[in-house]
């Protein structure tokens, strides 16, 4: 027999148990993370609110008594500015300055609200992990040229870190101009450094681990060995991250057009804009401030619960 077949035996009969070892203890891995999340009272809550958002933004508009954008009751309340219209059988939120149904912007505003956030995370999740994935096979493949790009992408990110978040969003979305793309895009940038060194992080330790020793003592390609061993293996925390970036998303994006960088149109709901426009009539209209602020603070809880949840069920720590 060849050498060159005695090689080629040893790779297959290293694949083959590869599979069969990732098969069994990733499963049990997710079944037993999945058991975890069943059994904590965070991951539950955070779980039923996410879901209860998520049906109110799906289906909301459709349930929506009013058109959100109409003034329809206009007349009754610019003679009494100084006076807010509070619930009510027609309007159970009450009514804005402008006289329109504030349940029925609530519920619209929802929509807009997971868009964004959503589309956001994406977008730092992928840019993210491309830029992760690229810093972290560099230095996991070793070589002058390939540490030399680590560092590079690592100084860039560090410098993207170095800056409060908000405040590089602000920039982003100044530079961009005002609208509802421009606050995705701003908050999704500010996401990018944060999946970038977690998922460099998470390969350079999974590239200590024996099955990488193993396989290259074997003479498997190191790119071969990144590619299918090492960056499945890595993506758990990163996942986890995404829950919690959807959190830090909302809120910032909230941020955003609260400060009047989101959305050029007032009149379309977003509870961001809408926190922003409430502002003015605090000391008469409260409420108009709370029910968005209160949305948005439960929402991204919902997030965060879910989150760190299931961080702690993917510990390896914490199995028993």
């Amino acid at each position: 027999m060849s050498l060159a077949t005695t090689k080629t035996s040893k790779i297959d009969r290293l694949a083959e148990l590869t599979a069969k070892t990732e098969t069994s203890s990733g499963a049990s891995l997710w079944r037993e993370a999945f058991r975890r999340l069943r059994s904590s009272k965070m991951a539950i809550i955070g779980a039923v609110v996410i879901a209860v958002f998520v049906v109110v933004a799906i289906v909301g508009p459709w349930f929506a008594p009013h058109t959100p954008t109409a003034q329809t009751w206009r007349g009754e309340v610019f003679p009494n500015q100084g006076k807010f219209i509070g619930a009510r059988g027609e309007n159970w939120f009450g009514l804005d300055h402008l006289g329109r149904d504030m349940f029925s912007r609530m519920l619209v505003g929802a929509r807009q609200t997971l868009l964004v956030g959503v589309v956001s995370m994406l977008i730092g999740l992928i840019l993210g992990a491309l830029v992760g994935a690229l810093s972290g096979a560099a230095a996991t493949l070793g070589g002058r040229a390939g540490r030399r790009l680590d560092d590079a992408i690592m100084r860039v990110t560090d410098l993207m870190l170095a800056l409060p978040s908000l405040l590089l969003a602000v920039s982003v979305a100044a530079v961009m101009g005002q609208s509802l793309t421009t606050v995705m895009i701003a908050v999704g940038v500010v996401q990018i450094p944060i999946f970038a060194r977690l998922l460099r992080g998470s390969m350079l330790a999974q590239g200590g681990k024996d099955y990488v020793l193993a396989a290259r003592s074997l003479g498997i390609r190191k790119r071969r060995i990144v590619l299918t061993q090492i960056m499945p293996n890595s993506l758990s925390p990163v996942i986890v991250q995404a829950t919690l970036s959807l959190a830090t998303a909302i809120i910032e994006a909230a941020a955003l057009s609260y400060l009047g960088l989101g959305n050029p149109d007032p009149a379309v709901p977003e509870w961001g804009v809408m926190l922003s426009q409430a502002q003015r009539f605090f000391d008469n209209a409260p409420m108009m401030s709370m029910y968005p602020a209160v949305a948005i603070i439960v929402t991204a809880l919902g997030f965060t619960l879910l989150g760190e949840a299931m961080r702690e069920a993917l510990d390896p720590k914490l199995r028993g």
